[in-house]
C-alpha cells in the first residue's frame, strides 16, 4: 500500500488522515516518513482515545508547567553565582525529554506520528554542545508547547467533562432520577420556589434524554475538533521540519 505524508501546516486537509491515489482515506499500519511531515499510523483516533488524550492533557500540563517554571526561575535567579547553570542545563534536558514524550503520546493515542527534530548537536566540547542545544529552535518550540499545555489542558478538560457529563447524565436520567432525594429531580434547584421543572416519572425524563442525545452529538464534534487543533499545535511546535 502506498503511503503519503500529511499536507504541510496550513493546508485545509484533515491532519488526522492522508490521501491515497483513489481518494481521501485513513492509512493502515505503521508508517515511516522521510519528508519531515507527520503521518497517520492507523485509522485515526477512536472516540475514547480522543477523550482520554484531552483529559490527560491537564495533569500533564500541570506537571510540565510547574517543573519547567521552577527550574527556569531557580536557574535564572542563581545563574549569577554559577549555581543556576546546572539547573538551567537540567531544564534544557527536561524540555527536550518531555517534548519527545509528547510526540510519543500523540502517536500512541491519536495515531499521528511526528518526526523527530534533526539532531544538530555536533560540538566537540561540552560547552559547544550546550550552546547548540540552547540555539536549537526545537528546544524553544518544545518549551512553548509544554508551557501552553497547562492552559490548553484546563480548557480541554473543562469543555470535555462538561459536555460529556451533561449529555450522558441527561440520557440516563430516566434510570437515576428515582435515586435522588424525594425520588425526583428539580430544576434549577431543589429549593422551594425554584422548582420550575420536575422530573418524577419515566415519561417526564424522556425530553431530557432527547436533549442529552443532542448534547452528546455536540460533544463528539467538539472532541474531534479539539483533537485536530491539538494535533496542529503539536505538528507546528514538536515535529521536525523539511530541510531543518
Amino acid at each position: 500500500m502506498t503511503t503519503h505524508p500529511f499536507p504541510a501546516a496550513g493546508s485545509a486537509a484533515d491532519p488526522l488522515h492522508v490521501s491515497s491515489g483513489t481518494g481521501d482515506q485513513p492509512v493502515l499500519g505503521s508508517l515511516a516518513t522521510t519528508s519531515g511531515r507527520p503521518v497517520s499510523v492507523g485509522h485515526g483516533p477512536g472516540l475514547a482515545a480522543s477523550v482520554a488524550f484531552l483529559l490527560l492533557g491537564l495533569p500533564l500540563g500541570i506537571v510540565s508547567f510547574t517543573l519547567l517554571v521552577t527550574l527556569i526561575s531557580v536557574g535564572v535567579s542563581t545563574a549569577i553565582i554559577w549555581v543556576g547553570l546546572p539547573v538551567l542545563a537540567a531544564a534544557v534536558l527536561v524540555v527536550r525529554g518531555l517534548g519527545r514524550m509528547e510526540r510519543e503520546r500523540v502517536a500512541g493515542m491519536l495515531g499521528v506520528r511526528l518526526p523527530e527534530p534533526v539532531d544538530r548537536i555536533t560540538g566537540r566540547t561540552a560547552r559547544q554542545r550546550w550552546q547548540q542545544r540552547l540555539e536549537d529552535g526545537s528546544t524553544w518550540s518544545s518549551l512553548a508547547y509544554l508551557l501552553l499545555l497547562f492552559p490548553l489542558g484546563i480548557i480541554q478538560f473543562t469543555v470535555v467533562v462538561t459536555l460529556w457529563a451533561t449529555g450522558l447524565g441527561a440520557i440516563t436520567l430516566p434510570i437515576w432520577y428515582r435515586f435522588l432525594p424525594e425520588g425526583a429531580m428539580h430544576f434549577p434547584s431543589d429549593d422551594e420556589g425554584h422548582r420550575w421543572l420536575t422530573v418524577d416519572s419515566w415519561w417526564s425524563a424522556l425530553p431530557w434524554s432527547a436533549a442529552g442525545v443532542l448534547v452528546v452529538a455536540v460533544a463528539i464534534v467538539v472532541t474531534r475538533g479539539l483533537v485536530r487543533g491539538h494535533v496542529a499545535l503539536a505538528r507546528n511546535l514538536l515535529a521536525g521540519r523539511d530541510g531543518a
